[in-house]
């Protein structure tokens, strides 16, 4: 999904109390915030697919997945941002006074689009890099199968890797994910 468009100023509190009466999502940034506009039919496949193989990996783990509806803190009071597709293991714990505001993602996926790419691979990623609870930051592609994974090693670095046709990937709670399976119907399908 992309930003469409700056709605006007509000404190982080007048945007969670505001957001929850709303019917479509909106993201806010030191006090900004921006309308969230639809994805194409396959940004849509491509987060519930990846968000069904993510389900069918982590099955009796302990860990769940989140659909795009989840509010991610991505910094307390700064940041409120919703991914395609979250994995929480260790239990769900939200910001402190906040029962929808996730606070400990585990991994966070993002489907690609023109209009958000390069969020994606900035802010984004420099926001979702803070979150001592991540461990696995996914970048599908929506025009090739390419699935860009960002893994954190045992001493806090991150460990960049590609995956393409073939590949399976590999998050650091050990589940597995099919490249293919991702993939599996998703160019019958327009995309942006």
């Amino acid at each position: 999904m992309g930003n469409a468009a700056v709605r006007r100023r509000m404190s982080a509190a007048e945007y969670l109390a505001w957001e929850r009466e709303q019917p479509a999502k909106h993201e806010y940034h030191l006090g900004d915030v921006f309308a969230m506009a639809g994805g194409s039919p396959r940004h849509d496949f491509l987060s519930n697919a990846v968000g069904a193989e993510l389900r069918a990996s982590v099955r009796g783990t302990g860990c769940h997945v989140l659909s795009s509806d989840q509010r991610i803190s991505a910094r307390q009071g700064e940041r409120y941002v919703y991914a395609d597709a979250v994995v929480v293991c260790g239990g769900v714990r939200t910001e402190p006074g906040e029962s929808d505001v996730l606070a400990n993602p585990t991994v966070v996926v993002e489907v690609l689009s023109r209009s958000t790419e390069t969020s994606d691979r900035g802010e984004r990623w420099e926001g979702y890099q803070r979150l001592p609870s991540l461990t696995d930051y996914l970048l599908v592609s929506p025009w090739h199968v390419r699935v860009e994974h960002f893994r954190r090693e045992g001493d806090g670095s991150w460990r960049y890797r590609v995956h393409e046709r073939g590949d399976t990937i590999a998050l650091a709670n050990g589940a597995q994910v099919s490249v293919d399976a991702i993939y599996d119907g998703a160019f019958e399908l327009p995309a942006d």
